[in-house]
């Protein structure tokens, strides 16, 4: 019943959890919201590029495509691609601040501005013509949708025929136990402390893509790479303890996980921060143990890959 409720909600559910979350993500994410592993040899923000590059080296677009971006948040991994495939991007997100934030972020970047622009706009009613884009992604953006096969039918129908849709999406995997109260919490827990509306399985969201009628090319979770094989730090690594307290992992230890929210609290009764932050920081840090340790568990992943082509025919 809770699931259902937020799915007939998801807009205000979005752009409530956005408004303030935004803020939070930008301080300790940077521009770039979305987890991915990182190889020992790499800094974090190669690691940030270096997945963004592995999603859209898979849709074969060529130099000047007009692509679209699914869930662009303040348009991060937009102006990376926009970058790497010498192309257009377009973002879409529906929360107004961070078409605003996004948009003023590309105009002070020479590399891009021009090239990237953020719309605000609802993907499960995008605003754009059929067969308008070479090539669309989404990087860990319709895991917000309320239904994934309308959702996925959105992006079919603005692309062109042949052109591909590459995305990374959060599921429950085949190890989640519906019946295990354990695992039961923890799927609440994601869903409440990052505003989605509930978590489709894997084999749910495969099934969507066809379902919309795309050609399924690829399809398996990014974890069971070199992060199963131990060969890289899991995309959960930035939700583990740290006793750095300039780091935004600090607040994942004992103590940290004490103080931040006090501190949050503190500043918001102050006037300091945003009304609502104490609330927004202790769902997101609720969320964030969730994530670790369904990540931990392997019953959740925030990777499981899929790249589907709209038929020449279509």
């Amino acid at each position: 019943e809770d699931a259902e409720k937020r799915s007939s909600q998801y807009k205000s559910l979005v752009n409530a959890y956005y408004d303030l979350a935004t803020v939070f993500y930008e301080w300790g994410w940077g521009p770039c919201f979305h987890f991915h592993y990182r190889f020992p040899f790499e800094k974090f923000w190669e690691g940030t590029r270096r997945h963004e590059y592995q999603l859209v080296a898979k849709l074969d677009t060529k130099r000047g495509d007009h692509l679209l971006d699914v869930g662009c948040g303040i348009g991060g991994p937009m102006r990376n691609i926009a970058r790497f495939l010498m192309c257009k991007v377009t973002g879409l997100t529906l929360n107004p601040y961070q078409v605003e934030r996004g948009n003023e972020i590309t105009a002070q970047d020479d590399s891009v501005a021009g090239k990237c622009i953020s719309v605000q706009g609802d993907f499960m009613e995008l605003p754009f013509p059929k067969n308008s884009f070479q090539g669309a992604y989404a990087i860990e953006a319709t895991c917000h949708a309320p239904d994934r096969v309308a959702c996925y039918k959105q992006v079919f129908d603005v692309l062109e025929p042949g052109a591909r849709f590459a995305l990374y999406e959060w599921c429950m995997t085949d190890k989640y136990d519906p019946n295990n109260e354990d695992h039961q919490r923890m799927k609440k827990e994601i869903e409440i402390g990052n505003g989605l509306p509930d978590v489709a399985s894997t084999i749910d969201c495969y099934k969507a893509m066809k379902d919309a009628g795309f050609e399924m090319l690829e399809a398996y979770d990014y974890a069971d790479g070199y992060e199963k094989d131990g060969q890289a730090f899991p995309w959960y690594t930035p939700l583990t303890p740290s006793w750095n307290p300039f780091s935004q992992r600090f607040q994942f230890n004992w103590l940290g996980g004490m103080l931040t929210p006090a501190c949050v609290f503190l500043l918001e009764m102050l006037w300091i921060a945003p009304k609502g932050s104490s609330k927004t920081q202790i769902a997101l840090q609720t969320g964030g143990f969730a994530l670790r340790d369904a990540g931990k568990e392997r019953i959740f992943t925030t990777a499981y890959f899929m790249v589907g082509r709209k038929p020449l025919k279509a």
